[in-house]
């Protein structure tokens, strides 16, 4: 692994042995003008379907240039079957998670609006670009898709059939089960069945009726998150941490 090219780009393109990669007008200027390369530099490219591939410069303009695929520096790593919900915040902190659940290890992202949003809209391409520089950074070979934001009954209407969706509930902060305890005990109970998600609210906190609802749904399993209520942000990573030590790929 030491021989990984440094440099990383996610591509929207196939990925193989002699493959010819075209730069895209920005990427051509981040590697040639930013980061000075030039013909015969190597660079790890990598698709979310083909793994990582080492890219030779094969050109190099201002406005474009190209790369051939010599070789595979390493294989496609899925993260688990596991969704990561949430209520956008503050800009720099809705980033802020975006990019964590990225380098953590998630499928899918899905930005949710609750009653006490404070956001009431996201730039779904720019958080979505937040996804693909994580994966740059922290040496993924998939970037998880980001969803456009959408109301939480909306989302749970047409929630998919054996995924169980963890809610991280601050009003049990400090007196009931922790993630680990129940995400284990339910794993036993019926086996690891068709995904998780995990379900972290807003600034404000859930509605009461939200709550209700919440607890009402078959496929929710209550948690809490340690003694103390975390903010939205300190929330995500705690929740993707117990889960990812429980029963994901930290294992």
């Amino acid at each position: 692994m030491s021989d990984r090219p440094k440099i990383r780009l996610c591509v929207d393109q196939p990925l193989g042995a002699g493959q010819t990669v075209d730069l895209s007008r920005d990427h051509a200027n981040y590697l040639f003008n930013v980061m000075r390369l030039g013909p015969g530099a190597e660079v790890a490219l990598f698709n979310g379907r083909d793994g990582e591939w080492r890219g030779r410069v094969a050109a190099a303009g201002k406005r474009g240039g190209s790369l051939v695929c010599e070789g595979q520096t390493a294989p496609l790593m899925l993260p688990p079957d596991l969704w990561l919900l949430f209520a956008p915040i503050k800009k720099a902190r809705t980033d802020f998670i975006v990019e964590k659940a990225t380098e953590m290890g998630v499928a899918r992202i899905l930005p949710v609006q609750t009653e006490f949003t404070n956001s009431e809209r996201i730039r779904q391409d720019r958080l979505q670009a937040h996804a693909v520089e994580a994966a740059e950074q922290c040496g993924g070979t998939f970037v998880p898709e980001v969803c456009d934001l959408q109301r939480l009954e909306t989302v749970l209407a047409d929630w998919p059939e054996g995924r169980r969706l963890i809610l991280c509930d601050e009003g049990r902060a400090g007196r009931s089960a922790t993630l680990p305890e129940l995400v284990a005990a339910e794993a036993a109970r019926e086996g690891q069945g068709a995904g998780w998600a995990i379900l972290i609210g807003p600034e404000g906190g859930f509605s009461q009726a939200e709550r209700a609802r919440l607890h009402a749904l078959p496929f929710v399993v209550p948690i809490a998150l340690g003694p103390r209520i975390l903010r939205a942000d300190t929330a995500a990573v705690a929740a993707l941490t117990l889960f990812q030590t429980s029963l994901g790929d930290w294992t």
